[in-house]
């Protein structure tokens, strides 16, 4: 079985990886980076995957893919964006960062709460030929958490698209919905034809 690298520490997108590429490619395994994180320095979502592809296909000799991705809220002039992990401070706390984006949204009007999930994903083959492509997924913010599910700021996150009555958050999706819709899958959607060739 092929495999292919996923620059990432977290488990969950491992997971969520894995079910995407499964679609289309069930001969590739995703496996996760056991290396050294590399310094995100970049201030584009594509700058800090190709840093993290990069390390990746370095360190395992293996193609990489790395995702770099986050919350770009429009009132916030695209804000938290590539901070998105660090929201509330560089100990990564996810609930933290959730609690402080809802608090500066406290006293915004519904209609004003667009926001839309970015996933930039690369892949970085050994022989250093190098690719990105971007996925969004536009929706608006909850004024509350709700549902146990996701992780990050899935919890506040409600979807364009769901049908009339339905004002789930990502939180309340199945995986299985999730990963049909996510910012990810429609990056990933990008990134078949480059698959298909390793």
């Amino acid at each position: 079985m092929a495999r292919v690298v996923l620059a990432t520490h977290n488990p969950h997108k491992v997971e969520e990886f894995q079910a995407i590429v499964a679609e289309v490619r069930p001969d590739l395994e995703v496996i996760g980076y056991d290396g050294p994180e590399p310094v995100e320095d970049g201030v584009t979502f594509a700058a800090n995957a190709l840093i993290k592809a990069r390390a990746a296909a370095q360190h395992t000799g293996l193609p990489a893919l790395a995702d770099d991705s986050g919350v770009a809220v429009d009132v916030l002039g695209g804000s938290p964006g590539v901070f998105s992990a660090y929201w509330a401070g560089h100990q990564k706390d996810a609930t933290a960062n959730l609690e402080l984006l809802l608090d500066q949204l406290s006293d915004v009007a519904d209609p004003h709460r667009s926001a839309q999930f970015v996933s930039v994903i690369a892949l970085v083959r050994p022989d250093g030929t190098e690719d990105t492509v971007e996925g969004r997924w536009p929706g608006r913010l909850a004024t509350s958490p709700a549902g146990p599910g996701g992780f990050g700021y899935d919890p506040i996150f409600v979807p364009d698209g769901q049908p009339a009555g339905d004002e789930r958050t990502v939180g309340e999706w199945t995986a299985a919905e999730k990963n049909a819709q996510s910012h990810r899958s429609r990056a990933f959607r990008e990134l078949v034809p480059l698959l298909v060739t390793l």
